[in-house]
């Protein structure tokens, strides 16, 4: 949601569907094959109600699923969150030290290691599991000292050590982890740019969509839909956190996948 929240602001004209697969989160701590398959699954669904390209605002998923997602919709764009991150980090960094924080699969399977190494080879990447942070954004604790404290464990490791060896960047490899950005940020402290992954995907689909010939030629306001795999009243609530926006049950229609 925070994705869509960043599409919105960056492309007000455009038509959204978003799926959240809530019968089946969260991703990160299942194994590559089902999330891969989950994907599959949500796609095939979103390409039958038409849309012309598909983002995949899940790290999580960006890190296992794009290539068999590339393989069954060849002519289908499709753009992940991993990638953008990663060069937003290679281009913030000034001690070439970057530290990423997702969840337990994303760290597991190394894409940000993959993708910060593959655009500057010399960069040194320290990768944090942070399981909690999904659990607090979720129920909307999004700062104060509870928050902070859950932040300062695990950061411990990072900034125990020698000034000159804590990274300058933070890389919220994770979706739900921006709207926790500025309790990370303060415990982070003074000099630590914190990348938004949402931010700078809505960057590059905006970019993709221009290239392609794909962005809508209306100059007014695009709509939006929401679908979910379970219990709309939680996603109503959580959407509240994550949007901004007041959401009722009656706004998301269920599906069965």
């Amino acid at each position: 949601m925070t994705v869509l929240k960043a599409l919105r602001e960056r492309l007000p004209h455009e038509d959204f569907l978003y799926l959240g697969d809530t019968a089946r989160l969260p991703y990160g701590t299942k194994s590559p094959r089902s999330i891969a398959r989950y994907a599959l699954q949500c796609t095939q669904e979103l390409v039958e109600r038409g849309v012309k390209m598909l983002v995949v605002a899940c790290n999580t998923a960006s890190s296992v699923a794009l290539p068999p997602l590339n393989e069954a919709y060849p002519d289908l764009p499709v753009v992940g969150v991993v990638r953008p991150g990663a060069r937003a980090g290679c281009l913030a960094t000034k001690t070439r030290r970057i530290a990423v924080l997702a969840t337990e699969s994303t760290v597991r399977g190394g894409a940000y290691q993959d993708a910060i190494h593959e655009l500057c080879p010399q960069m040194q990447v320290t990768s944090l599991a942070c399981p909690l942070f999904v659990a607090l954004a979720e129920e909307g604790w999004t700062d104060g000292p509870i928050v902070e404290g859950v932040a300062a464990r695990y950061l411990d490791p990072l900034y125990a050590k020698p000034p000159e060896d804590r990274p300058d960047v933070i890389v919220l490899g994770c979706t739900h982890f921006p709207v926790l950005a500025p309790a990370i940020a303060h415990v982070a402290g003074h000099g630590v740019v914190v990348i938004d992954s949402a931010a700078t995907t809505a960057q590059e689909v905006s970019e993709c969509l221009v290239d392609d010939g794909l962005n809508h030629p209306r100059t007014g306001s695009g709509s939006v839909r929401f679908l979910a795999t379970d219990d709309p009243q939680r996603f109503a609530r959580v959407a509240a956190t994550f949007l901004g926006d007041h959401l009722t049950p009656g706004d998301v229609t269920i599906i069965d996948l």
